[in-house]
């Protein structure tokens, strides 16, 4: 019963003002670092994308009409679909609550792709293509009840070539430094409710296009150095990408795991005494960086808030991590601390994709004898899958068509389609959400032709070029985003003299 649902200690919960929240941050000048909108959005339901494109005779033949909501709302039951049970009970059959938020943070590790500007012949190539303060508005988002934080970077000086997109110009933002993802938090009231916590997301950008970045990886694991035991190791591909720093560039003098750490320990500063959560999600490379910043801020401790006027006693707030289409991040040893440490991570995998068999070929969680060879003769290529998982088949679903495309199992919106119709093994597939089956050809092609999607259809209007007054096509300079707010040093202080003080 401990980790079933804690009661709310406020019975009003309030929403400060964006000044507070974000005290970096000028209001009045929208330029600086992410420029938050003054007016916070206003949610009352989630969001289950557009209409379906489907004719309504096809719908009725395909939606799941008769599956209610929950009898107890998603405020009195959320410690559960945050996997406080391991999600028992919750996937076969699928619970319509644990659906919706799958979908939910898939949408937000989308987010990430739709937003990144992908262009090599874009001086821009390589950042996100959205200030701050409309990331969600430009997205269709805005009725999600969240606000950007901190944008996340990486420095690209590392052994993933494949991976960090850069640009052919030589005029360009950053030659080191390329956009990993975002940091938000839940900030409009109504939403606030619906979720029974405040929640903070962690996204991560992954690969959407290409599978060429595993090859990549040296498969080499070593100490994740988070921690005094070096038995817990990570791949060195991952621990680079979210430890490696870059003096000479800006947005690379902080490396991605001392960015998102920082900004974990203002919000839970700045929130403390609320009820909060912290879910971490992202797809492909995307979601190994989910896993491993999760397990990272679990294993600094900084989860765990004094609870009220009591020293002594402290609270735990649950980490949850959504990962999609993920490969394996570490050892049998990193796998076990996390589940000591109490992250919990839920693992959407398409029965069909590559990337989640890898690395970790031979030995990894399937084989009977891993720990002993871990263990025993520190065999150097042992991998072993972190919590639970929800596999899908896209041959269950009547609108995916069969491919030889291997990147067509791997893609999010596809995952999330799977997500819609899956109602447990065995069970006929039946979309619920009324989700747009359109949005799985956003980047792929994988709809049967007869749906009159055309395949990877998402692309900016005129590539981004607008019109000037001299009526030439030119690309808008965009406004230069702070890269790291000027705290930032101050609180990474804080969280390793309280790590240090802890041992």
């Amino acid at each position: 019963m401990a980790c079933m649902l804690l009661s709310l200690n406020k019975t009003k919960i309030t929403t400060p003002s964006t000044s507070l929240a974000f005290p970096w941050f000028n209001l009045q000048n929208t330029p600086n670092f992410l420029g938050f909108p003054r007016k916070t959005c206003h949610k009352t339901s989630i969001k289950c994308s557009s209409v379906s494109s489907l004719t309504p005779h096809e719908l009725e033949e395909t939606l799941d009409n008769y599956e209610g909501e929950e009898e107890r709302p998603l405020s009195e039951s959320w410690n559960e679909i945050q996997g406080c049970n391991d999600w028992k009970g919750l996937l076969d059959p699928l619970n319509s609550h644990l659906r919706k938020e799958i979908i939910h943070y898939g949408e937000f590790a989308q987010a990430c792709y739709d937003s990144f500007d992908f262009d090599p012949h874009s001086k821009y190539c390589g950042t996100c293509k959205y200030q701050g303060a409309h990331f969600f508005e430009k997205l269709d988002m805005h009725d999600y009840g969240y606000q950007i934080s901190r944008y996340l970077y990486a420095t690209s000086n590392i052994n993933l070539p494949n991976f960090f997109q850069k640009s052919k110009l030589s005029s360009v933002w950053s030659i080191h430094a390329n956009w990993m993802g975002y940091v938000a938090v839940t900030t409009d009231e109504e939403e606030i409710k619906r979720l029974g916590r405040r929640d903070i997301v962690i996204a991560w950008r992954g690969t959407v296009t290409y599978l060429e970045w595993i090859y990549d990886l040296k498969d080499i694991l070593c100490s994740a150095n988070f921690t005094n035991d070096p038995s817990i190791k990570i791949e060195s591909g991952f621990y680079d990408l979210y430890t490696k720093k870059e003096g000479s560039c800006t947005y690379c003098t902080f490396s991605a795991r001392e960015q998102v750490l920082a900004e974990v320990k203002r919000l839970l500063d700045y929130y403390r005494g609320e009820e909060l959560s912290i879910t971490v999600t992202g797809h492909s490379l995307g979601a190994a960086l989910a896993i491993l910043s999760a397990y990272d801020i679990a294993e600094m401790g900084l989860n765990y808030m004094e609870d009220g006027d009591n020293e002594d006693s402290r609270a735990k707030i649950p980490i949850t991590v959504y990962s999609f289409a993920g490969p394996r991040v570490g050892n049998l040893k990193f796998k076990e601390r996390c589940d000591e440490l109490g992250v919990k991570v839920l693992r959407v995998i398409n029965v069909h994709d590559k990337v989640p068999t890898v690395p970790g070929i031979i030995a990894n969680e399937k084989f009977q004898f891993q720990k002993y060879i871990e263990e025993t003769i520190s065999f150097p290529w042992s991998y072993a899958h972190v919590g639970v998982e929800l596999a899908l088949d896209q041959k269950q679903s009547p609108f995916l068509k069969p491919t030889n495309d291997i990147s067509c199992a791997h893609n999010l919106e596809a995952h999330l389609h799977l997500v819609d119709g899956y109602h447990g093994k065995g069970q006929e597939f039946r979309l619920v959400t009324k989700r747009d089956i359109a949005l799985v050809n956003k980047s792929c092609d994988f709809l049967e032709s007869n749906y009159g999607v055309p395949p990877n259809w998402r692309q900016d209007e005129n590539k981004g070029m607008v019109r000037n007054g001299e009526g030439r096509w030119v690309l808008p300079e965009r406004p230069r985003v702070e890269a790291h707010p000027a705290e930032t040093t101050h609180l990474l202080e804080q969280i390793f003299k309280i790590v240090k003080s802890s041992k």
